[in-house]
């Protein structure tokens, strides 16, 4: 019975196991992170009713009804209003580059029509790229309006409020006004593809020579370790633009994503995204020691990616620790400029503050690849 089966060697086994796992601690890691870090993010970072988006003001009477309005919305707590008065065209630039989410207008004598009972008009403009991150809000905007309004009612404005309502809300959900999520979804798809792939496919790369024993004839040949990385990095960058083209033919045609920018911003913008993916992917694979590993380094890289920039919930509407985290990401700034570009007409302008992020992280995770490359030398 012993022959057949034996504890013992089923324990030596076990125990030659957890060695093993003991040893490599990038697994461990896995095991003991990946938990942790999920529930970090899914509890604390992800909120799908975000609250204080920025919201800039145009108010053109600043009566006591006008004030009031201006209050409740802050009061809300869905609204912020930021400080200064911009004129229409500063607010529509500050919406289309996204430093607010709403444009309030209150036109000149709104509180004279209003005590006139004409109903005067209260123009909210909305950033709509994102549907999640606005609809809460302009949900309960009417009421809010309506409670401010009916809180100042007093005296001449009294006999307003048996009629419903007295300020005519208008609402303009720019870029989507139909609130199409594909709209949203498909361009965001383009940068979590190429995060993916171009991340992991280069990963692979130099840990691929090692495990088939090849990395010293790349030691060996008279080239230097830039001039290596280069030529490793450009035909994933390459491979990168092949699926730049199918992603987007693929919006116009199943989807019918808009193309309101230039095409050639976006593929000039892409081109640094996809460099910067390509040498993290590099990176990792000089620290690397396998294949497997390269693969969980990446999966570690990808999960906060997808969670904290932006894809699956609306940025402005994480804590502020979780926004410093993803604007460390290149996906978030792709993300942007990427809707910017096919959603608002966005040219190089609008592109340019989203850009330099991506060309500093590319220069700082090349400076590791060289200087990681290096060590592996010698």
């Amino acid at each position: 019975m012993s022959s057949f089966f034996s504890w013992s060697r089923v324990r030596a086994v076990m125990v030659k196991e957890f060695i093993q796992m003991r040893r490599d601690r990038l697994t461990f890691a896995m095991i003991i992170g990946v938990p942790i870090i999920q529930l970090t993010l899914f509890g604390y970072a992800i909120n799908t009713d975000p609250k204080r988006l920025p919201t800039a003001a145009i108010v053109a009477d600043h009566g006591p009804v006008s004030r009031a309005i201006l209050v409740a919305l802050e009061i809300s707590d869905y609204f912020e209003i930021e400080t200064g008065s911009p004129t229409e065209a500063e607010a529509r630039e500050m919406l289309a580059r996204g430093d607010v989410s709403y444009v309030v207008t209150i036109p000149a004598g709104f509180e004279r029509k209003l005590v006139r009972g004409e109903r005067p008009q209260i123009l909210v403009e909305a950033d709509a790229t994102d549907p999640s991150a606005t609809s809460n809000a302009l949900g309960q905007l009417g009421e809010i309006v309506r409670l401010s309004v009916t809180d100042e009612a007093t005296g001449s404005l009294s006999r307003l409020m048996p009629a419903a309502p007295p300020v005519d809300l208008v609402l303009h959900r720019l870029y989507n006004p139909e609130g199409i999520t594909a709209y949203n979804i498909v361009p965001g798809l383009l940068g979590v593809i190429l995060t993916m792939t171009t991340i992991l496919m280069t990963a692979l790369a130099l840990t691929r020579e090692v495990e088939r024993g090849t990395i010293e004839n790349l030691m060996a040949m008279p080239a230097k370790p830039y001039e290596i990385m280069i030529g490793k990095i450009v035909p994933y960058i390459g491979f990168g633009f092949l699926q730049v083209a199918i992603i987007l033919i693929a919006a116009n045609i199943l989807f019918a994503v808009p193309m309101e920018g230039p095409l050639d911003v976006l593929l000039s913008a892409t081109i640094v995204f996809i460099a910067a993916n390509v040498t993290l992917g590099y990176t990792i694979s000089t620290v690397a020691r396998s294949q497997m590993q390269a693969m969980q380094m990446t999966f570690f890289f990808f999960l906060p990616s997808i969670l904290l920039s932006g894809f699956m919930f609306p940025f402005k509407g994480m804590p502020g620790w979780a926004q410093v985290i993803g604007e460390i990401i290149p996906l978030t700034h792709f993300l942007r400029l990427v809707r910017g570009v096919m959603l608002k007409g966005g040219g190089y302008a609008e592109v340019a503050p989203h850009v330099w992020p991506l060309a500093l992280f590319w220069l700082a995770v090349a400076t590791i690849a060289l200087v990681r490359y290096r060590r592996t030398l010698d």
